[in-house]
């Protein structure tokens, strides 16, 4: 397996991951086939807006479907960070921030896991990527939308 085709994923990521394609390959596609022959039964398929809304959905429901077989397939679990001097991928990482004295905290993970509202980031982003394989007490600068704000490494776990 090639390193560029990778999906970083903690293991509850990757289990978040495994739940939803079983639910959308064992309830949603089921479900699914079932609308679609009830609208195929309902007779001219040109003109059957039920048909036509079913064939869409399944349409991008087998293309989640792929997309989720693959993440798994190519899944590369971490672990936390450990809990050491360096910033890596899985880590838990408390900045504050330059001027404003809030600390905010961290999880560095893959992109496919990246919720910045519940306090993960992806390694790819901005801030991720600053953070990567610096210490407490570094100051990382980073470029975001509103132009350029910095932080300082108070703590990695």
């Amino acid at each position: 397996m090639s390193t560029e085709n990778l999906v970083y994923l903690t293991a509850e990521g990757f289990e978040k991951l495994r739940q939803e394609l079983e639910y959308l390959t064992q309830v949603k596609r089921p479900a699914l086939a079932e609308r679609l022959r009830y609208a195929i039964q309902q007779g001219d398929l040109s003109e059957n807006a039920d048909y036509i809304a079913a064939k869409e959905e399944q349409g991008f429901l087998e293309g989640r479907i792929q997309q989720l077989e693959a993440m798994l397939r190519n899944a590369f679990i971490i672990g936390e960070g450990p809990s050491g001097d360096q910033v890596t991928l899985g880590s838990l990482v408390t900045v504050v921030e330059n001027g404003s004295g809030e600390t905010e905290t961290f999880r560095i993970v893959g992109p496919a896991e990246a919720d910045p509202l519940r306090g993960t980031i992806s390694y790819e982003s901005p801030v991720g990527r600053a953070l990567l394989g610096r210490r407490v007490g570094e100051r990382v600068v980073v470029a975001v939308p509103a132009g350029e704000t910095s932080f300082e490494i108070i703590a990695i776990g």
